[in-house]
C-alpha cells in the first residue's frame, strides 16, 4: 500500500510539472527548464552520496576502527539479504542517522557519535535496521526521483517571470506570480508527503530486519529528545538533506517546523507498538526496548554496561571508534 501511495505522489509531483510548465512556458519554457534540471540531477544521481557523505565530515569505518558498529551493520545486512554497505561515522553531538546510495550496491549507511553515545546495543541495532530498510526498499533512488522533479518545478516557476508575458498564458501576469509563488510550495508538499510514507515503511522493514519493534520505539524515543535539544548545524544550512534522517535534524529555523518531512514520532511509536502486539510500553508510558541479546555465533564477552567490552585496552577508545 505504501509503495502505491509513493507512486501515486510521484505521478502527482510528474503532473504537476507538466501542467505548470504548460500554463506560464509554454514547451520551450518547459523543455528548457526540464532540460537543465535533468543535467543537474543526474550529476546528483552518481554522485548524492558522495556529496552528502563529504557534507557532514563522515568518516569510513570497519572492523579495525569501529568493530561493533561494523558487525552489527554486518549482521543486520545478512538478515536482510543485502550487499554489506559502507559504514560510516559523523562526529557531530546530535544523535542522528541516515542511508544514502542510489542502489543496494551502493549503499552507505552513517550514524553520529551523538547517537552511539546515547542508545544501547539493542536500539543502535534497530536503528540500523531502519537505514538498511531504506536500502532494501530503494527509498534513497525515490527521493533522488522526486528532489529532480521537485528541483524542475522550482526552476520552471522561476521562469514563469521570464515567460508570464506570453499570450498564450491563460492566467495573465497575476496568475503567472501566484504560480511562481505557490508551484514550489505544492512540490515540497508533495515531496514530504513521499518521505513521510518511505519513514513508516522504514520503521516496518526494519523492526522486521532486526526482530526488534520496541527497541525502534525506544531509539526513536531517545533520538527525538536529543535532536530536539542538539544543533545540527550543517543539517540546518543544508535542509534539503533533514529527509535522510530517521528524526528530523531541523529546529523549526526557517519554518522548518511548518514543512517536517518526517511523520510525527508519537505516530511511529504506535504502530511499532500495533507491531509488538500493542503491548510495547512500560508502566512508565515509554517505549520499552527489547534488551534481549540477539542469538548469532561468536558473540563477544560483555562488560557490566550489557554492550561487548571491545575497547582498546591501549587507548581506552571504545567501541565506536
Amino acid at each position: 500500500m505504501s509503495s502505491l501511495r509513493t507512486a501515486l505522489l510521484m505521478a502527482a509531483m510528474t503532473a504537476l510539472f507538466m501542467g505548470i510548465g504548460a500554463i506560464i512556458g509554454g514547451e520551450a519554457g518547459m523543455m528548457l527548464a526540464f532540460l537543465f534540471a535533468l543535467a543537474t540531477n543526474m550529476f546528483a544521481y552518481w554522485n548524492a552520496d558522495k556529496i552528502v557523505l563529504r557534507m557532514y565530515k563522515a568518516r569510513e569505518v570497519d572492523t579495525r576502527t569501529a568493530p561493533e558498529l561494523f558487525g552489527i551493520v554486518q549482521y543486520l545486512a545478512v538478515r536482510a539479504s543485502l550487499p554489506m554497505p559502507k559504514v560510516y561515522i559523523i562526529d557531530n553531538p546530535q544523535p542522528n542517522a541516515f542511508a544514502t546510495g542510489r542502489n543496494p550496491e551502493n549503499a552507505a549507511v552513517a550514524a553520529t557519535s551523538g547517537l552511539l553515545k546515547l542508545l544501547n546495543r539493542s536500539e543502535i541495532e534497530a536503528v540500523m535496521a531502519h537505514e538498511l530498510a531504506h536500502v532494501k526498499n530503494r527509498d534513497t533512488l525515490t527521493m533522488t526521483i522526486t528532489a529532480t522533479i521537485a528541483g524542475a518545478i522550482s526552476m520552471l516557476a522561476h521562469f514563469g517571470l521570464f515567460f508570464g508575458g506570453n499570450r498564450n498564458n491563460p492566467l495573465g501576469l497575476v496568475g503567472t506570480i501566484l504560480v511562481v509563488l505557490l508551484a514550489p510550495l505544492a512540490a515540497m508538499l508533495v515531496q514530504m508527503a513521499i518521505s513521510r510514507t518511505r519513514e513508516f515503511a522504514a520503521d516496518k522493514t526494519g523492526a522486521e530486519i532486526c526482530g526488534k519493534p520496541m527497541a525502534l520505539a525506544s531509539a526513536l524515543n531517545k533520538l527525538q529528545q536529543g535532536a530536539g535539544a542538539i544543533d545540527n548545524r550543517e543539517a540546518e544550512e543544508n535542509p534539503a538533506t533533514a529527509h535522510l534522517f530517521i528524526v528530523n535534524p531541523l529546529h523549526g529555523m526557517r519554518l522548518d517546523s511548518l514543512f517536517s518531512t518526517h511523520p510525527k514520532v508519537e505516530d511511529r511509536i504506535a504502530r511499532l507498538s500495533e507491531m509488538n502486539g500493542g503491548s510495547g510500553r512500560s508502566s512508565a508510558g515509554r517505549p520499552s526496548a527489547s534488551r534481549s541479546g540477539s542469538n548469532r555465533p561468536g558473540r563477544q564477552a560483555r562488560g557490566s554496561s550489557g554492550v561487548p567490552d571491545t575497547r582498546d585496552r591501549g587507548t581506552g577508545r571504545g567501541p565506536w571508534g
